[in-house]
Parts: C-alpha cells; sequence; structure tokens
C-alpha cells in the first residue's frame, strides 16, 4: 500500500478506506462538503489556527504574498 503524504506530517495510524466505485457526481459531493467544512472552521478559527502554525510549524501563511504593498512610488495601486 502505498504512503501518502498528509499535510498533518502523520506517517502512521489507521488506514482510511473509502469506496473506489464513486461516480464523480459523489466525489465531487464530498470535496465540496469538505470545502464547506474548511470554510465554516477557518470563518471561525482563521488567526487562532494562523498563530497556532507559526508556532508549531514555523509557517507564515502570509509567506507566499511576494508583495503586500500595494501602493507605489507614485502613489498608485498595481
Amino acid at each position: 500500500m502505498k504512503t501518502y503524504h498528509q499535510p498533518s506530517g502523520l506517517t502512521q495510524g489507521l488506514d482510511f478506506l473509502m469506496n473506489s466505485d464513486w461516480t464523480p457526481e459523489q466525489a465531487l459531493a464530498v470535496v465540496e462538503l469538505l470545502d464547506d467544512l474548511r470554510d465554516r472552521i477557518l470563518l471561525h478559527y482563521q488567526l487562532p489556527i494562523m498563530e497556532l502554525m507559526r508556532e508549531e510549524r514555523g509557517i507564515d501563511p502570509f509567506d507566499d504574498l511576494v508583495d503586500t504593498n500595494i501602493w507605489r512610488e507614485n502613489g498608485q495601486p498595481f
């Protein structure tokens, strides 16, 4: 059985089995459900989660922003 990288960093534990006969519609419904769940959790816990990620993983969620200063020398955005 192939081991997949988990965002949590877990490398061992219980296998999660799922039906491999889902229709594309069923798979999409599950993905949409997970997206909705993540959105609701982040709506309530976004700032504490970001702080915890910084503390535990050394990850700054804003590191991927190349330039957070959108005002240029001439005072115009972009």
